[in-house]
């Protein structure tokens, strides 16, 4: 290699190092959402207002586990986070490597674990992390979108997984995720948040 392609190289090596540093988490939630646009359902991350309203029913002095499926560069985590417990776990699971990896490196507290997998296989999950059940369980994945059965079946898994008195709680822009969880729990709160890019519809499915 000559001198003038090493410098050339070298050269690149800096534009995309500054690209990356420009685009941050953005860059990494795009180019998840290319990759998978059907298992991320947005370009955007979510809203602030739209974290806010989604958190507060959580009883978070009774939260032991928290679970999010479908994290992405993991907007709502560090203000879970900020509300658990110091003995409490957050647990996200994302069938995304780039952002399981972005996450892994991001989030530096003892109570944040980052698993490469399936919502469908939750159950499996936390008992290998020493759980039998979660508290409360969040989810941002397009159920209407997910490919084959999936959809009904990462709902049925999850009503198996949270606690009598815990929530599935959900955020969509289509209203027809309450079609996936309404066999599984019979009390479904419903709420909406417009500052969010798409506007969406939130639910908090109660374990009876």
């Amino acid at each position: 290699m000559t001198e003038g392609s090493v410098a050339i190289s070298a050269r690149i090596d800096r534009i995309k190092a500054a690209v990356k540093r420009f685009f941050g988490p953005w860059g990494v939630f795009f180019r998840g959402f290319l990759k998978h646009p059907v298992m991320v359902g947005s370009i955007i991350p979510s809203s602030r207002w739209t974290v806010e309203k989604m958190l507060a029913p959580v009883k978070w002095d009774e939260c032991r586990l928290f679970v999010e499926y479908g994290p992405g560069i993991g907007t709502f985590c560090q203000p879970v986070l900020d509300r658990m417990r110091k003995d409490a776990t957050l647990l996200v699971i994302d069938t995304n490597p780039d952002f399981i990896e972005f996450l892994r490196q991001h989030f530096c507290d003892s109570r944040f674990v980052a698993v490469h997998g399936s919502a469908a296989d939750v159950n499996a999950i936390i008992r290998e992390f020493g759980f039998e059940q979660a508290d409360y369980i969040l989810s941002g994945l397009p159920f209407s979108t997910l490919p084959g059965d999936l959809g009904p079946r990462i709902a049925s898994e999850t009503a198996k997984a949270i606690r009598p008195g815990g929530a599935f709680l959900v955020y969509q822009f289509r209203a027809r995720a309450r079609e996936y969880m309404a066999p599984h729990f019979k009390c479904i709160d419903a709420g909406f948040e417009f500052w969010n890019i798409l506007p969406c519809h939130l639910f908090w499915g109660w374990k009876s």
